[in-house]
Order: C-alpha cells, then sequence, then structure tokens
C-alpha cells in the first residue's frame, strides 16, 4: 500500500469515529450553544459557517491526536481563507504533507437523497500555478494529495431554534440542537468533484450531491481521472471553445462536454453518477 492509500485508509477508519464524539446519545448535535460568565447560554445560529467553524474547533483535538498516532503534526492554514483547513506534514519526511479540508453541508429536506453540496476549494491561481503561495498553506503541487473531510447533517426544522432565545445552565438538556445525525467520511476532492462552479461567481470546484455517490467517491471525473479533473478545472472559465451553432466564435469554457471535445477525447467517459432530483411532495 503506497502512503497515500494508507493515509487515506486510516483517515477513512478515523473519520467513522466522529459521529460518537460530537453526539448525543439521540444523535443531536452535542453542542447546544454558547455560554458566557453569569452561565448564561445563546443558542446558535443555523448558519452554516458557523457551524463549521464551531465543529473545527471541537473536532482538533481529535484531529491531533490522529496526526501523532500516525507519526505527522498538524500544520493550520495561517488565513482564514486560505487553503487547506489542516496540512498533515510526515514527521520523518516532511516532503510527504496531506491536505484535508474540512467541508460541512445539510440534507435536503424535499430531495431524497440529496445535500446541498461542497465547495471543494478555489480553481484560482495556487490550483493553476502549482508552486503558487498565494492563499494555500504550502503550493499545490507540494501535496500528496488533496482530501476533503465531509460532514453531513440535518438541520433542525423550522420553529424549533429561537436564536434570540436566552437560557440558564440548567436548561441545557431541554435545548434543541441546531443539527443532528451527524455523519462524516473522507475522501479525494477530485473522487468527489462535479464539472459545476460550488457558489456564484467565486472560483470554487463544486461537488456532486447526491449522498451515496459522494460516499463511494462515484464523481464526474471517476473514470477520466486525477489529471483530467485538474486539467478542466485549470482550464475552466479560462481557455475559448468553440460556440456552439457558430462559425468562427468562441467563448470561454464552462462544461466538461466542451472541454473534452476540444481535447479530442472521448466524452461518453464523464460519469453521471446522481439520480434525476425529484422534488417530494
Amino acid at each position: 500500500m503506497n502512503i497515500k492509500n494508507e493515509f487515506l485508509s486510516k483517515l477513512k477508519d478515523f473519520s467513522s469515529t466522529l459521529t460518537d464524539y460530537v453526539s448525543t446519545e439521540n444523535k443531536d448535535w452535542n453542542i447546544k450553544g454558547f455560554i458566557d460568565i453569569e452561565e448564561q447560554i445563546y443558542t446558535i445560529s443555523s448558519d452554516t459557517k458557523i457551524i463549521s467553524k464551531i465543529l473545527e474547533i471541537q473536532l482538533f483535538p481529535k484531529f491531533k491526536k490522529f496526526a501523532e498516532e500516525n507519526g505527522y503534526h498538524i500544520v493550520l492554514a495561517e488565513k482564514q481563507n486560505w487553503y487547506p483547513d489542516l496540512s498533515f506534514v510526515k514527521k520523518d519526511d516532511e516532503k510527504i504533507k496531506f491536505a484535508v479540508d474540512i467541508k460541512t453541508t445539510y440534507r435536503l429536506d424535499n430531495y431524497d437523497g440529496f445535500c446541498n453540496g461542497f465547495t471543494l476549494g478555489s480553481h484560482g491561481e495556487y490550483f493553476r500555478v502549482r508552486t503558487s503561495n498565494k492563499n494555500i498553506q504550502f503550493p499545490y503541487a507540494e501535496y500528496t494529495a488533496h482530501i476533503c473531510l465531509g460532514i453531513l447533517y440535518t438541520r433542525a426544522k423550522l420553529g424549533d431554534i429561537d436564536e434570540t432565545e436566552t437560557l440558564k445552565l440548567a436548561e441545557l438538556k431541554s435545548i434543541t440542537s441546531v443539527i443532528k445525525d451527524l455523519f462524516f467520511f473522507a475522501e479525494e476532492k477530485w473522487k468527489i468533484s462535479s464539472d459545476r462552479g460550488g457558489s456564484g461567481n467565486t472560483a470554487n470546484i463544486g461537488s456532486i450531491d447526491y449522498i451515496d455517490d459522494m460516499l463511494n467517491g462515484n464523481g464526474v471525473f471517476k473514470d477520466l481521472g486525477e489529471q483530467i479533473f485538474d486539467d478542466y478545472w485549470i482550464n475552466q472559465g479560462v481557455l475559448q471553445v468553440p460556440k456552439p451553432n457558430s462559425e468562427g466564435e468562441y467563448k470561454k469554457l464552462t462544461k466538461l462536454t466542451e472541454f473534452l471535445e476540444f481535447t479530442g477525447k472521448d466524452t461518453r467517459l464523464i460519469n453521471t453518477p446522481k439520480p434525476k432530483r425529484k422534488n417530494k411532495k
């Protein structure tokens, strides 16, 4: 087993232990709110960024222990918007580094088996220029693998959480957790990638959103491989490709089919992992 497969296998085993660590017996998140010196508890917002940051802080002691047990030390991202969240650097060979980005998302209420999806990091400068230090802890090319530590959860129902409410410590167990049914997994990010952007106008890579496919690494690039994933996202939004049904007109690359046709590759190798999303009535 090579070093990448060994690390990923251990991280997957480790991730399977985290649900119990962050959950109550009823599968609610065991973080209930913030407390002040007067023992007043303030409920947590359902904002995904807040939930993600608290989970990251809660899990860090476990990550640190995992690193120590397996001969690594952890380097945290120096700035909030830097990639990745955690860099695992091998103690006896610091050329071996693993990028582990913690990503959270929620299951969709009205769609069986789907989640809201992840953003898997930028495909901007540090992705395109693999020796760049811009917004990244170590240059992209120095990492042995780029891994997503994914966290899936179910949000509390609307009306169950009052974000303006303040409670006393004696009422702790009566507080409704803002999320529940947390599930953790680890996978190389190219294996769960889609060919779509992850958020608005920013240069972020989007994930697939069908949960079973996500847990099985069954992304769009499954049959194309990591090199095509890299090549596509390096060129996405930059490369000029022929505009359909036109003569001599070009447009910016936005679809994987366009990239494969432009480079003379077989579009039948595109994996179509998810079933058609159907809205529950």
